[in-house]
């Protein structure tokens, strides 16, 4: 997923879904701020002092709805959803800037497929990176809470 961002150093990217940090720490690596929303407080204080003692002082972590993205921070250069979403979330759509890559699983809970999205003149162009089985992305835009 990361590779599939296409990234060269500089780029604002936002992450959905933290979990124990280890994907924000790659991406803190090769990018220049990372913009982490998870849903799961626990989990948010756990990776935030994790990146922390690391010294990623390029990471903010959030908890939030990841369904609905960081809108006070966009425009993203890239956006990485670690999270399947039931259909792709309009709102992660609207916070790419010109030119943006989007990774994202949708699918059932089952199945799902890892989609990228790349913001063009002409609006979204998908292409399929193949099969995946992720977490629910739960939200708003996503997958109802306890369903």
């Amino acid at each position: 997923m990361t590779e599939a961002l296409e990234l060269h150093g500089h780029e604002r990217v936002l992450e959905i879904g933290t979990g124990c940090g280890y994907q924000t720490a790659v991406l803190a690596e090769v990018c220049g701020k990372v913009f982490s929303v998870e849903r799961l407080k626990s989990l948010a204080d756990r990776a935030t002092h994790r990146l922390d003692s690391l010294g990623y002082y390029n990471v903010l972590v959030r908890v939030a709805d990841g369904s609905l993205g960081w809108k006070e921070e966009a425009p993203f250069d890239a956006i990485l959803v670690a999270a399947a979403a039931p259909t792709i979330p309009q709102a992660l759509i609207d916070q790419l800037a010109p030119k943006g890559r989007l990774i994202v699983p949708v699918g059932d809970i089952y199945t799902q497929s890892l989609r990228k999205g790349v913001r063009g003149e002409a609006g979204m162009r998908w292409s399929d990176l193949g099969g995946c089985v992720f977490v629910k992305l739960v939200g708003q835009q996503g997958w109802p809470n306890g369903s």
